[in-house]
């Protein structure tokens, strides 16, 4: 079987990210504001919605979020909320719906970008709806084989059964309209595949179908992946970046098989409704961004496969324009609707 393992220098890298972030904490003027008002908000419990099932790659992250910020902000609890389903969706009409200014979201960035793009009918527009609070990591999707189908072949070879098969395999993801669904309708554009989509409703259903080979490929998150694949139950074939990072090691860019053109990541954020007022949106960005800072954090993410990263609102929204244009370029390539 091809297999490749991911090393990193994950000590520099902790150092370096956490010298970084707490640099742009403090020397942020609006910093020691809204450290002077951390006493105010929140009042009572924050409900943090997230739009997966337990286990995923979003519930895991607003576990550590919220165990930090509640011990930063005020000592209120942040509960994280699982209503899973509707590629995240619920979740984030939710989001849109809240008042309480107690209200936020750990959300990927398909639910901040195109759901609107992939059907006009939802209740909700993501570029209207939603505050941008923080960006919190990225990382790129690697492509997953059942280990079985793939033994002895290498990444090429696997590629080439795959076309061969035709519309005989099919390929998870953890939901319509989700990001690792489009990557592999794009994958499939690129690399000449006909797979039939089959949607799970989180990425540990769709890893646990794709190693009982219920489906024989899937986008997954990397850090899900790769304990899998040291067991011997996948066989990761490249990463969906056009560059390797800390993460992914040795793994090729699918655009190193050919795939020209393919430069995908999956990156994640707290979102708060449109209506929080602006001044609890600055202590709650700037409490992330401090708990981003600290190395026991960025650890805990980095083991989930997040290079943890330190924006401001501003290039969060930048990011949010671009996603939502290079993913609708994918919808509008693959003629993909969720509303009929």
């Amino acid at each position: 079987m091809s297999i490749s393992h991911a090393t990193t220098n994950r000590r520099h890298f902790l150092q370096a990210s956490s010298l970084g972030l707490a640099a742009w904490a403090v020397g942020t003027p609006q910093f020691a504001i809204a450290q002077e008002g951390a006493a105010a908000w929140p009042q009572r419990p924050v409900h943090v919605l997230v739009g997966f099932p337990g286990g995923s790659s979003p519930d895991l992250t607003a576990r550590v979020l919220a165990e930090r910020l509640s011990q930063t902000l005020n000592n209120q609890a942040f509960v994280v909320d699982n209503r899973a389903g509707a590629s995240g969706n619920i979740a984030a009409s939710a989001l849109a719906r809240a008042t309480d200014n107690h209200t936020i979201s750990v959300m990927i960035n398909g639910n901040l970008t195109i759901a609107k793009l992939l059907n006009p009918k939802l209740n909700f527009d993501p570029l209207k709806d939603f505050a941008p609070i923080a960006l919190i990591g990225s990382a790129p999707y690697v492509l997953a084989a059942n280990a079985e189908l793939a033994q002895g072949l290498s990444p090429a070879e696997f590629l080439a059964k795959a076309q061969n098969a035709g519309s005989a395999w099919n390929y998870g993801s953890p939901g319509l309209g989700t990001v690792a669904h489009l990557g592999m309708e794009l994958i499939k554009s690129r690399a000449q595949l006909q797979a039939i989509h089959v949607p799970y409703q989180g990425n540990p259903q769709a890893m646990q179908a794709l190693i009982g080979g219920e489906i024989q490929m899937s986008l997954l998150p990397l850090a899900m992946a790769l304990p899998q694949q040291k067991a011997g139950k996948l066989a990761l074939i490249g990463i969906t970046s056009a560059k390797r990072n800390t993460l992914t090691g040795d793994l090729k860019p699918l655009q190193e098989l050919g795939m020209q053109g393919l430069d995908l990541e999956v990156w994640n954020a707290v979102a708060a409704p449109a209506n929080m007022p602006q001044s609890i949106q600055e202590q709650l960005r700037h409490a992330i961004t401090k708990v981003l800072a600290e190395p026991d954090t960025q650890k805990k993410l980095l083991d989930q496969g997040w290079v943890v990263a330190g924006t401001s609102a501003e290039a969060l929204r930048q990011r949010i324009a671009a996603d939502a244009q290079a993913l609708g370029a994918i919808i509008q390539e693959q003629n993909i609707r969720l509303d009929s």
